[in-house]
């Protein structure tokens, strides 16, 4: 998922995959004022989602930022892009003097054909949740407090975690890319090639064998630095 705009933040990008491993990074350009809005914040742009099934073709829907929380502009892309009714609920605040977050999703599946009335009644109770209950109790007893009147099936829980994709061997192939003239500027200044990861903050670090060894088509051995 990406986030594009004119404001401040002029880029934030979240990948995921079907594990629950996230990734994130967000560029912001001067001050943000405190307790920006999103329109504040993003400015005028527009919002993009790209899937990359297992199988199938990689496909992405774009929609513009026209919502005033990024929930509501979730919701406008899955109505338009996948016609699926949807509800997000986004809790901010803190616990114990730390800044905390929470949601849910309130989603029609793809394969059901639910009755407006029934999404339109679980979408009014799951307005009810709050923030602390959302920081402090477990999803079931989430789902009891909001649903103890409704049929509910649970499935086992599955956590969450950061995961970054970056390596010292795909910042080899990236930097086999390049012309060597371009690699041969930048170690005649700086004397290596420094290659950072935004995503994790990790730095890649190239020496003059390292590129030798990538010329050659062999893995550079050296350690990467934290």
């Amino acid at each position: 998922m990406q986030l594009q705009g004119d404001g401040p933040m002029t880029l934030a990008v979240i990948n995921g995959n079907n594990q629950q491993q996230m990734r994130g990074v967000a560029r912001v350009q001067g001050d943000v004022p405190e307790n920006a809005d999103l329109k504040t914040l993003v400015g005028n742009g527009y919002l993009v989602i790209t899937i990359s099934p297992e199988e199938g073709e990689r496909y992405q829907g774009v929609v513009g930022l026209e919502g005033d929380t990024l929930a509501a502009c979730l919701e406008d892309y899955f109505m338009r892009s996948e016609q699926l009714p949807t509800r997000l609920f986004i809790r901010t605040g803190e616990v114990d003097g730390q800044p905390a977050a929470g949601g849910m999703l309130l989603q029609v599946l793809p394969a059901q054909d639910a009755q407006t009335n029934d999404f339109e009644h679980l979408a009014t109770l799951t307005e009810t949740i709050k923030a602390e209950e959302l920081f402090t109790l477990s999803a079931t007893d989430v789902l009891w407090r909001l649903y103890h009147e409704e049929e509910v099936t649970v499935y086992d829980p599955q956590a969450v975690e950061f995961k970054c994709t970056c390596s010292r061997e795909r910042c080899a192939g990236a930097l086999k890319t390049l012309p060597d003239e371009e690699i041969d500027s930048i170690m005649a200044e700086d004397g290596e090639i420094d290659m950072h990861c935004d995503y994790c903050g990790t730095h890649y670090v190239f020496n003059s064998m390292d590129i030798a060894e990538i010329r050659n088509n062999a893995s550079p051995a050296d350690p990467q630095v934290h």
